[in-house]
């Protein structure tokens, strides 16, 4: 027993307004600059906004808890629990090889205090550098720049 082909579905035949040109595009993210940024953390629904932004930032932060403690690191990964008390994140130290364990419920404060290692890292920012180098005859290549 057959179904239907793909290719005969009504949305693909002639005169359909579906256009597979436009169904393809996704529109873009915006990408906010979060570096130097210290959010306040009112409220529960502030500190768990501050921790995904911490989370997707590539960049160090400093976690103050509420017993005076400061972590500069970076966030690798981040449980959210129904409560502060059952959520945590995990930061590796910048001076340090060990991974700590932080209840949100343990936070006081945050800062996003290091380098955002992707600004300006976007592909778009990628192809403009390269146009710019072969226009003034500098070698470019399609090679990735080293890191450092």
């Amino acid at each position: 027993m057959t179904g239907p082909r793909h290719a005969d579905r009504p949305s693909h035949t002639e005169g359909s307004p579906l256009n597979p040109d436009t169904l393809e595009v996704a529109p873009g993210r915006t990408r906010e600059t979060i570096e130097g940024w210290i959010p306040q953390l009112a409220s529960e629904e502030e500190l768990r906004i501050a921790l995904e932004k911490a989370f997707d930032y590539r960049g160090d932060v400093t976690v103050t808890t509420k017993d005076s403690n400061k972590i500069e690191g970076y966030i690798f990964d981040r449980i959210a629990g129904p409560t502060l008390a059952t959520s945590f994140v995990r930061i590796m130290p910048k001076d340090s090889n060990r991974r700590l364990k932080i209840a949100y419920a343990d936070i006081a404060a945050l800062a996003f205090t290091g380098r955002d290692t992707a600004a300006g890292k976007s592909w778009e920012a990628w192809v403009r550098k390269y146009w710019e180098k072969k226009a003034v005859g500098q070698s470019a290549s399609l090679q990735p720049e080293s890191l450092g």
